[in-house]
């Protein structure tokens, strides 16, 4: 490919990027190897710079392009090699008319904008957000320990006892330390939200949003697999992966879980009021993850909010249910937004009298409400919030 073919490709996966985000379709990582699935003249320098191009393009636009081509204009604009090849040419894309408008660069759509500086996240945050995300990983202390695993590529440790960062992009699945279950990719900030669970060996533990089961893995390593942990979600996919991923960790979890949305309790009732912690890591809008999904803040809507809000309440609820007195409710949302921290901890609080909320106790992260939140540009990891709920 040219590099004007390249950035003609990229145009016509912005266009795709940008329908799916606007009918909720599929995200922009599966839009794009479909599209080079059907392209095997592209080699993997084109395919590399022309999702490069896309991503790029999808970083520096906040609301939502009307076209790839706005998108791509945007930045041409502060790109001026980028711009020349805007050149006609065959297989290239159509020369910049005069009264073409670029997409609006920013961090998101202003009304999401607007509630992420409510929530206390400055522009500093907020550039964070929009960076490359590093691969990290968690070393599997059922398997090995990370002083002495060695690896195919140099990998950094990390202030979290078991976490390791590459820098650069590797195939890790690929590894025969991956297949061996040595290690798992998980996000330094997720490994702290395990940390911040506190998991101790003969307790009874509940992942009650376990999904494919990253953190529910971690939980059973904290544990030396001397925990009974009951692995539960609504999402049978997902969940599916848990059995796989656990085998090869060589994780024992007592109970996997399909729940029944709205009649959750009746699949948990033999652990109402036994649990020594549950963890409720619940569905949220994902800002905290916009290094990896920087598309995603583009299928926001303020109804997906209030909607995601609800469901927060709806599994807290579950949870406390299943609270032993004395025990330990732990909230973590992957998100900055204060709608999705701090206020629903204090809807907690005002429905559950009696509980208490606060935050862990880590080297990492910064008070927010009665809670912590981790961010990008402070922490280098994902964006987090997570608070300590206990019952008198």
């Amino acid at each position: 490919m040219t590099p004007a073919a390249r950035v003609q490709a990229a145009i016509e996966l912005l266009d795709a990027i940008i329908e799916a985000a606007q009918s909720k379709g599929a995200p922009a990582d599966r839009l794009i190897a479909a599209y080079f699935k059907q392209r095997r003249y592209a080699g993997s320098k084109d395919r590399r710079a022309v999702r490069e191009l896309v991503y790029r393009a999808v970083r520096l636009c906040g609301e939502v392009p009307a076209s790839g081509r706005e998108a791509m204009l945007a930045l041409a604009q502060e790109d001026a090699q980028l711009a020349a090849l805007f050149d006609g040419s065959r297989h290239g894309p159509a020369p910049i008319g005069a009264d073409e408008q670029p997409a609006t660069a920013g961090l998101a759509p202003q009304w999401l904008s607007e509630r992420l500086a409510a929530s206390g996240i400055d522009a500093r945050v907020g550039a964070a957000l929009l960076e490359r995300a590093p691969l990290d990983l968690r070393v599997n202390a059922l398997k090995a320990r990370r002083e002495a695993l060695a690896l195919p590529e140099p990998a950094e440790p990390l202030l979290a006892p078991h976490a390791l960062r590459l820098e650069a992009a590797a195939n890790v699945e690929a590894w025969p330390e991956y297949r061996a279950g040595f290690i798992e990719i998980q996000d330094h900030g997720s490994q702290w939200m395990c940390e911040a669970v506190a998991a101790e060996a003969g307790e009874t533990i509940v992942d009650l949003c376990a999904g494919a089961g990253g953190k529910t893995l971690a939980l059973a390593a904290a544990t030396g697999n001397d925990a009974e942990i009951i692995a539960a979600d609504t999402d049978k996919r997902r969940l599916g992966n848990l059995a796989p991923r656990a085998e090869r960790a060589g994780a024992r979890i007592a109970q996997t879980l399909l729940l029944d949305p709205g009649r959750e309790m009746e699949a948990l009732r033999p652990w109402e009021a036994k649990a020594d912690r549950v963890l409720v890591d619940a569905p949220c809008s994902g800002s905290g993850t916009w290094r990896r999904n920087p598309e995603s803040r583009w299928r926001l809507t303020p109804a997906m909010l209030g909607r995601l809000a609800a469901l927060q309440d709806h599994v807290l609820d579950i949870g406390a249910q299943l609270v032993r007195p004395g025990g330990t409710l732990v909230f973590v949302t992957c998100s900055l937004l204060d709608s999705e921290g701090p206020q629903r901890i204090d809807a907690f609080l005002a429905r559950h009298p009696g509980w208490r909320a606060t935050a862990p106790d880590m080297p990492v992260g910064r008070p927010r409400g009665k809670g912590l939140r981790l961010t990008p540009y402070h922490d280098g990891t994902d964006g987090f919030f997570v608070a300590i709920l206990r019952s008198s």
